[in-house]
């Protein structure tokens, strides 16, 4: 046991270091694209380098999480660190797409440790008085990555070189681990035990075939009907199924299904993954709609969410404050209700001659709805599992939001191109391969695009407008997501968080007691 004292500051620098290297390089690599297709070629490969970063992390976010409840938080953060460091080198020095795809994939597995380590730490560091403003501050991190990524990605493409967007990682994630490494003493005797292999493969596998599945399906040669797409789903079921009757007879599952008997836990996890696909919805298909109705280039649209984010990260620090004088339903309800109107606006208020500064205040509103999630959830959820399950749990957290956003990208892509493409047909003059050609539409929106295919200017607008109308479609149906959502948050119960009334002189600080022992006082993290 080390019985050496953390240095809180310096564990919380090289945390927050950690988080935003990872939550960066889901947004900075959006606004180099076009300069890495034109360098390495692949124009028809190069949504696996999202996809093989996003595939990645699922399937290792569950893993790594179980892992550092059995053997400890600090090695599998530090491991999770050198794995990211070590495919942001390998991405910059890419020369096909090919390769890029692979580093990609190595950075998703490093990010797959960091994401849930890093809340697991706080909530073990941290006394219960303290935690909800560093989950906010944490929490916020999400919505600053966000708003600065595709900023930062295109100012380095333009002024350095792409592939700096992938080297400005070694800095930031060499003094993460310093600081780690040095600061972090872990003062808690972690159980030993058997690894859950058969459950890790069965998880693994189950995983792949559903993403590979969701993001091959509906392309050439992949059609949602086709033998191939249809057996990547079916494997996926079957793969899934035999891992839940596996978790249910192992010694030491990789996720304990019993967790999903608490009804705060489980209503915890399907906001999370409701939340994900809200995101994702807004992220992708905001910045699409302005570029369309106001004319603007991808790189004039990359500082485009910057409203919507900046709610997020002022919404997370009320979340974190307010966590422990409300109820985790309280507060949530009103987070859910928030962004009810704030989908409804996009969907029902919004036309194609809303003003940009009327769209500005909407984005506000979804922002300010979504932000408490990212703080409020990994509270209700680390404090509703007993400790050996603390790393799982948050771990959860992240897999359930991903996986949200992963199948929100393919259900409203699909909803999108089939409405964009209905709309093409009915068109007058419209040839029958015209909708077949142009797909779901957003490559409309390039220039270079528009002068190869020769349409008239007139006609191209008018595909534009449709393509406007088949964006407000996808948000009209989004609204279904916080209104699902509000009804878990109503199931969260009288949970909350439990304040101690007063702990003995000395016993300030988590790690002051013993890294994850409970304030003395307080019979445990959350009273339900």
């Amino acid at each position: 046991m080390d019985t050496r004292k953390s240095n809180t500051s310096m564990v919380v620098a090289g945390l927050l270091l950690g988080l935003f290297m990872s939550a960066l390089d889901q947004t900075i690599v959006s606004t180099a694209m076009t300069t890495i297709i034109k360098k390495l070629g692949g124009l028809d490969k190069f949504v696996w380098v999202y996809s093989a970063y996003m595939i990645a992390m699922v399937v290792a976010t569950p893993i790594f999480g179980k892992l550092s409840d059995m053997y400890g938080r600090k090695r599998f953060f530090l491991a999770g660190v050198f794995l990211f460091i070590a495919g942001s080198v390998l991405c910059g020095t890419a020369f096909n797409m090919e390769q890029l795809i692979v580093y990609r994939a190595i950075q998703g597995i490093g990010g797959g440790a960091l994401m849930p380590i890093v809340f697991t730490i706080i909530f073990d560091l941290f006394p219960q008085e303290k935690r909800g403003k560093m989950m906010g501050l944490f929490g916020a991190v999400f919505g600053l990555s966000s708003v600065f990524g595709p900023i930062l990605g295109a100012t380095i493409t333009d002024n350095i070189s792409w592939r700096w967007i992938f080297y400005i990682n070694v800095p930031i994630g060499l003094l993460s681990f310093l600081f780690i490494l040095s600061a972090y003493h872990e003062s808690k005797n972690h159980r030993k035990a058997s690894i859950d292999w058969l459950g890790a493969l069965l998880l693994a596998g189950g995983i792949l075939c559903l993403m590979f599945g969701l993001e091959l399906g509906g392309s050439e040669g992949w059609a949602w009907s086709a033998w191939n797409t249809v057996s990547l789903f079916v494997a996926a079921g079957v793969l899934l199924l035999l891992f839940l009757v596996a978790e249910r007879y192992a010694k030491d599952p990789i996720i304990a299904l019993q967790l999903f008997g608490k009804r705060l836990f489980t209503s915890s996890m399907m906001i999370s993954f409701l939340y994900g696909g809200v995101m994702i919805a807004s992220a992708t298909y905001i910045p699409l709609f302005i570029q369309g109705v106001f004319h603007k280039t991808a790189t004039q649209t990359s500082t485009v969410l910057i409203p919507m984010m900046l709610g997020v990260v002022v919404s997370s620090q009320i979340g974190g404050r307010v966590v422990g004088k409300l109820r985790f339903r309280d507060v949530m309800v009103v987070s859910a209700l928030t962004l009810i109107v704030g989908s409804t606006l996009l969907g029902f208020v919004m036309d194609l001659s809303t003003s940009r500064l009327v769209i500005t205040l909407f984005m506000i509103v979804i922002g300010l709805g979504m932000g408490v999630s990212f703080s409020l959830l990994n509270i209700s959820t680390l404090g509703s599992v007993p400790p050996q399950y603390k790393g799982s749990a948050s771990s959860l957290i992240t897999f359930f939001r991903t996986i949200g956003s992963a199948l929100g990208v393919t259900v409203f892509g699909a909803l999108q191109k089939h409405e964009f493409q209905s709309a093409v047909q009915s068109m007058p003059g419209a040839s029958p391969d015209m909708a077949a050609k142009i797909k779901g539409g957003q490559a409309l929106l390039d220039p270079a695009v528009q002068a190869k295919m020769g349409i008239p200017a007139n006609v191209m607008q008018l595909l534009i407008d449709k393509l406007g109308h088949s964006i407000l479609y996808i948000f009209q149906w989004s609204v279904l997501l916080p209104v699902i959502a509000l009804v878990f948050a109503l199931l969260m119960g009288n949970a909350r968080l439990e304040t101690p009334q007063r702990a003995p002189q000395g016993a300030g600080h988590g790690e002051a007691q013993g890294e994850g022992a409970p304030v003395r006082g307080e019979p445990s993290a959350v009273r339900e």
